[in-house]
């Protein structure tokens, strides 16, 4: 399904092909010869999504582009199923498996593997030809790859990576109540949404 949102429509590469089952929601372009399969969602919530050549997204899988964090998927990448991408780069020839996530700000290089639930952290910066192991955690610029046992690690970095201002502009000690006043709010504007194509 093709949505129109905020006054854009997604564009479509007439050799790529999108699952009358996936939707693609504002300004979103799709490139050549590239698959969206069943259920995938790929939404401009204030951010472009571009997807490049020869890619595979899966089913379930969501990218989504912010204002702040537009995304850009390269050629030749895989987008494995329920896998999830907001506001990040991806370069060419990347790997994303089954339940990857990676957050706003993120750069994944080209020929990376990110492995089954792996994470890449907001603001992070994974090498070209990295693999972050399966359930591995991803976080730093440049990336440090840790195990979800070592959580005390990872917060020590993570910590100044300033998840909450990245993906909400907001600062840590914002309480929740004002952020999801803020968040639904912005995703409002899906009430003018209109459907403009399958």
């Amino acid at each position: 399904m093709l949505i129109e949102h905020g006054g854009k429509r997604p564009s479509i590469d007439p050799s790529a092909y999108v699952s009358p089952a996936a939707v693609v929601s504002g300004d979103v372009r799709v490139g050549s010869d590239t698959r969206v399969l069943h259920g995938a969602v790929l939404t401009s919530e204030g951010g472009a999504v571009e997807i490049g050549s020869r890619c595979v997204i899966m089913e379930n899988a969501v990218i989504r582009g912010t204002g702040r964090h537009p995304v850009r998927v390269g050629d030749h990448v895989l987008v494995g199923p329920r896998a999830y991408l907001s506001g990040c780069t991806v370069e060419d020839e990347v790997f994303l498996a089954t339940a990857t996530t990676v957050f706003n700000g993120a750069t994944i290089g080209a020929r990376a593997e990110i492995r089954v639930n792996a994470v890449v952290h907001v603001n992070s910066l994974v090498d070209p030809d990295t693999v972050v192991p399966i359930g591995w955690v991803a976080v730093g610029a440049p990336a440090q790859i840790s195990p979800p046992s070592e959580h005390e690690r990872i917060w020590a970095i993570q910590r100044s990576m300033d998840f909450p201002g990245t993906v909400w502009g907001v600062d840590r000690e914002t309480p929740m109540r004002e952020i999801m006043e803020r968040y639904t709010r912005a995703l409002g504007r899906h009430i003018d949404d209109r459907v403009v194509g399958d």
